[in-house]
């Protein structure tokens, strides 16, 4: 039966189901036939006046519990999408870097820099479950999922700042190595924008790195550029989830 039949609340709640079971770590197919099966008897529970109740009960959060209890977990086919959330999470502080000139780390910032990508990782599959479970609308949803990268940049800026007491022995990477790096990252934030179709990580990345690299050409004092640059980017990230709330607005 075609998915148009169903209500806009069936949709959302087939869609919400598909992201809590793979945050759980469930194998892709089973998701794919649990929510097959799912559509199915939500169109013919409309079809007949019926409402999502009648099929998943008064608790929307306990029918994905009991689902989700009863499939095993699959984390050697849900592993593929760990690097890509790393390699997002360290695309922010190297590219920032690469733009400053080559890169240079001590033991200090790269053991940091995996804590920082294991926070934003968790924090990521955390805020999935559980806007998945609270059948929010996707505008709370869009802003919800912001949270992980806001609380992994803080843990960042307090690596920096822990690095500056702390002296420990530094890897050098040279102009060619840096420049590899920085190849490589631009293109995983493009293709991994492409593949999730937002914008929103190039946008961010944007809007944290080049006020500063731009500023860094001007005759401002430091703490006029550090102002300014701070103004500069909530204003592009302000802007752009402006734009995105109106379109997720319209296509609701």
């Amino acid at each position: 039966m075609e998915e148009r039949q169903l209500t806009d609340q069936s949709k959302k709640f087939i869609d919400d189901l598909r992201l809590y079971l793979f945050s759980g770590g469930k194998n892709d197919q089973e998701i794919n036939e649990i929510a097959e099966e799912l559509e199915d008897h939500l169109v013919d529970a409309e079809l007949n006046g019926k409402s999502i109740q009648h099929i998943v009960g008064s608790s929307p959060q306990e029918y994905m519990t009991s689902i989700s209890n009863e499939m095993a977990n699959d984390y050697k086919a849900w592993a593929k999408y760990v690097p890509l959330i790393v390699m997002g999470a360290i695309s922010f502080p190297v590219l920032g870097d690469v733009m400053e000139g080559t890169l240079s780390y001590s033991i200090l910032q790269i053991i940091g820099t995996i804590l920082y990508s294991i926070i934003f990782m968790v924090g990521v599959f955390t805020t999935f479950r559980y806007v998945a479970k609270r059948q929010l609308s996707r505008v709370v949803e869009f802003f919800l999922l912001l949270i992980p990268t806001f609380i992994s940049m803080f843990f960042f800026i307090g690596l920096i700042t822990a690095d500056t007491f702390y002296q420990t022995p530094t890897i050098e990477f040279g102009m060619f190595g840096s420049v590899i790096i920085g190849i490589i990252l631009i293109l995983f934030v493009i293709l991994f924008s492409i593949w999730a179709k937002t914008a929103i990580l190039p946008v961010v990345l944007i809007a944290f790195h080049l006020p500063t690299f731009v500023l860094a050409f001007t005759s401002f004092s430091e703490e006029v550029q550090l102002i300014t640059g701070i103004i500069i980017t909530y204003l592009l990230i302000g802007t752009y989830l402006f734009f995105e709330f109106r379109r997720l607005k319209r296509k609701k």
